[in-house]
């Protein structure tokens, strides 16, 4: 039957015999049609069939947040505040997890509980740069903790985003009790949380594994590992028997994957197709993102670019330009007017007041309830 069927540029099978002399042509026009054919599909397929409007929004996140990134570390070595630590390197990551989640307050919405590289998926949600600049120069303007916290340190109870701690991996177990929650409201929300490859050393992290897959008892929630293969200046190959983190979830029968978490579409991808997952099913999923460490650990280690390191931000950009869906000029201007709108924020921050010393009882309890032990 092969034989019988010859291919017209149209590119469909027709059924019949040829001759030698019409077989040649029939081919050569083929080949020019092809080309002409799938020149559209094949630029669509190379970025996941995703729209433009989300390519150029994720495009335009991914530099507010690497901007942003960088006038924190500014503002540290300049001396005007104490620690950085970010996520430079996992604007991929975290952009799209921000663009995806079901924002809001209340059991209805999706829970977040993050770890202190998530600038870039609060960047994604809506977050305004000065509240993350007034954080880091401890501000009492910080909105989310009133100047008395490290950088990145987030919390928008609006937005259902928990506050993020210094002690690693507390928020895996912690994000199983708004998962509970959830599922009995049977919204369809989810808890998602997130951490780094070290502290899944941690109990904290096993108990989540536990809690979340209980037959019968499964929780809604989307756990989550950043994988940068270093805990501070420890390589990941040296501290894991394990292939990849996301082994330890078929233990549990959670359903897991691995991705590159540098790459925006194929993380969108994932992240969409795991996120409808649990909404319909009320399991939880385990994905483990491959990301980059662009700036060191903190400002422990000195904050400095990896130049040698894979930059998420600045390859997405030139494949954007590359295809034709970003201008160069264009892009060169969103750079500009947010790192003007850096240096304004910073400018705005130096003159508002740091926290004083009556204030450090206050939003210990809530409602601010009296939490001075000499006035009880």
């Amino acid at each position: 039957m092969a034989k019988k069927t010859t291919v017209k540029a149209g590119g469909k099978a027709a059924a019949g015999k040829t001759t030698k002399k019409a077989a040649k042509p029939a081919a050569k026009s083929t080949v020019k049609a092809s080309k002409k054919a799938t020149a559209p599909a094949k630029k669509k397929q190379s970025f996941g069939g995703l729209s433009e409007e989300v390519l150029l929004r994720m495009h335009n996140l991914m530099v507010k947040s690497r901007v942003l990134e960088e006038r924190l570390i500014k503002i540290y070595k300049a001396g005007e505040a104490y620690f950085w630590i970010g996520g430079p390197g996992e604007e991929a990551w975290g952009v799209a997890l921000g663009m995806l989640a079901r924002k809001g307050s209340g059991p209805e919405n999706d829970w977040l509980h993050l770890h202190y590289r998530c600038t870039p998926t609060m960047v994604a949600l809506g977050m305004d740069m000065i509240d993350s600049i007034r954080l880091m120069m401890n501000r009492a303007t910080d909105p989310s903790t009133g100047g008395r916290n490290f950088s990145s340190h987030y919390c928008f109870p609006q937005w259902n985003v928990a506050p993020v701690t210094s002690p690693l991996e507390v928020q895996y177990p912690i994000a199983c009790g708004t998962a509970h929650v959830q599922k009995r409201a049977g919204k369809g929300a989810i808890s998602i949380v997130t951490g780094g490859d070290a502290g899944t050393a941690e109990g904290d992290f096993a108990s989540c594994l536990i809690l979340a897959s209980r037959k019968g008892q499964e929780l809604p929630m989307l756990i989550t590992v950043q994988n940068n293969g270093y805990g501070i200046s420890t390589p990941y190959e040296g501290q894991h028997g394990e292939t990849n983190i996301a082994d330890r979830a078929a233990a549990f029968n959670i359903r897991s994957r691995v991705i590159n978490g540098n790459d925006p579409i194929e993380t969108y991808l994932a992240l969409k197709e795991e996120m409808e997952y649990i909404r319909k099913t009320g399991k939880p999923s385990f994905i483990e993102a491959k990301v980059t460490r662009l700036y060191g650990h903190s400002s422990a280690d000195g904050a400095n670019k990896k130049p040698h390191l894979f930059d998420p931000v600045l390859t997405f950009e030139k494949n954007l330009i590359d295809a034709g869906i970003l201008d160069p000029k264009a892009a060169k201007k969103i750079w500009e007017d947010y790192e003007a709108e850096g240096v304004s924020a910073q400018e705005q921050a130096r003159q508002e007041p740091v926290p004083t010393p009556e204030s450090v009882w206050d939003h210990v309890y809530v409602n601010s309830e009296n939490a001075d032990w000499r006035k009880f």
